[in-house]
């Protein structure tokens, strides 16, 4: 169950687009960081936030590779797999960071920090080879340079939740 902030956020949001499936992407989105992935609950609740069938909101969820209609990590890992990202080396890349993590392409770390998945183009391609870790793009990397995006990029993240915790 969301809390009712974010419903009455999402319901406004709605209300203040033309039609319903025009806020369906960002209603799913915000879920998504609510529970971390589009878990079934949050596909049902998004269908009664926009006033469509559970199905419809399926259909829409599973078209964007960036809602994740199963758990991820904390950080999910882009990286660009378009021709232009491809012919700088984003597919050597690619397998470079799942050997660095220890993991499959497609897969998540054990501590559960980190997603692996390659993804259609960022429209970064003059800057190949690209990845996205949540909204941040990165460009012109190595594996090295890649390397020190992760560590910046938990680092980030555990600042975001430290401050979270320390009363204002």
């Amino acid at each position: 169950m969301i809390p009712e902030t974010l419903k009455t956020e999402l319901q406004a949001r709605v209300a203040t687009s033309v039609t319903p499936r025009e806020a369906a992407v960002d209603v799913m989105k915000e879920l998504q960081r609510h529970y971390g992935w589009l878990t079934d609950e949050a596909v049902t609740e998004a269908a009664r936030i926009l006033g469509l069938s559970a199905l419809q909101v399926e259909e829409l969820a599973t078209f964007y590779e960036m809602i994740y209609r199963r758990p991820v990590g904390k950080l999910v890992i882009h990286v660009c797999d378009s021709i232009s990202c491809w012919n700088m080396g984003g597919e050597t890349l690619l397998q470079q960071l799942a050997a660095h993590l220890g993991i499959s392409v497609g897969e998540t770390t054990s501590d559960g920090m980190f997603t692996l998945l390659p993804c259609c183009c960022l429209g970064n391609c003059g800057q190949a080879p690209t990845i996205m870790i949540g909204d941040n793009l990165y460009g012109q990397l190595t594996l090295e340079k890649a390397v020190e995006v992760l560590e910046g990029e938990t680092f980030s993240l555990s600042n975001r939740h430290d401050a979270k915790k320390v009363p204002l």
